[in-house]
């Protein structure tokens, strides 16, 4: 890829833990912890491939449904990535966001969270924007309540106030794990994304299937309407 071919902005899915747990004889929340370690192989891929914005999707305002065990498991898993990995993705020049529903984490984990922001505020290298709590849907009530709040609502005004304010349109958003939805994910933003799905469970997702997909994107022609 060259910086005149590779997306600006690329939204991943991230799906598939619990079903690689389960094919692998395991329990399902250990499908999570692997598929946690991939983070910063996709991340540091979309850095050198010149991609600007990645936005991973972490955990949807549905996943509070699970079980009870499942959900303190992820909150802790979050906890310990965000301190680690995302640390050590902060020294490669990456900027750390977070978009959804803050308000319904534990103040520590918000704590960990407005700390990863403050201490990779002047990252340039790739924004990553990591959705938790998140839901299409829900964004967009919650942005146009806000736009009301000041003026008319049209797209421009109701853009300004979405939790990922700032993001570019997602040029690309892939989803691995065989399912063909967008699960409420960037409905908003995704209306001229190109998308992908892929079988590959998050766990086993590579950089050389990553780079596969810049590429087959880079073909393809956008109209965007037109």
């Amino acid at each position: 890829m060259n910086e005149t071919s590779a997306p600006a902005c690329v939204g991943i899915i991230m799906d598939g833990n619990r079903r690689w747990a389960k094919a692998k004889g395991m329990p399902s929340l250990e499908g999570h912890r692997a598929g946690s370690k991939v983070l910063k192989e996709i991340v540091t891929a979309a850095r050198q491939a010149k991609v600007e914005h990645l936005v991973l999707y972490a955990f949807s305002t549905e996943n509070w449904n699970r079980k009870p065990e499942e959900v303190s498991y992820l909150m802790d898993l979050f906890s310990e990535t965000i301190k680690k990995e995302i640390r050590e993705l902060g020294e490669k020049g990456v900027r750390t966001r977070f978009a959804g529903q803050r308000e319904r984490f534990s103040p520590t984990l918000q704590q960990t969270m407005i700390e990863a922001e403050q201490e990779t505020a002047h990252n340039d290298a790739l924004s990553l924007w990591i959705c938790l709590s998140y839901g299409g849907r829900a964004e967009i009530v919650a942005a146009a309540r806000e736009a009301a709040k000041d003026s008319e609502i049209t797209e421009e005004s109701l853009a300004q106030h979405l939790w990922t304010a700032g993001m570019p349109d997602p040029d690309l958003i892939i989803r691995t794990g065989g399912e063909k939805r967008l699960s409420n994910f960037l409905l908003w933003q995704s209306a001229y994304s190109e998308l992908f799905f892929i079988d590959t469970f998050w766990p086993d997702f590579s950089k050389e299937e990553f780079d596969a997909i810049l590429a087959e994107y880079a073909q393809r022609e956008r109209r965007r309407g037109k």
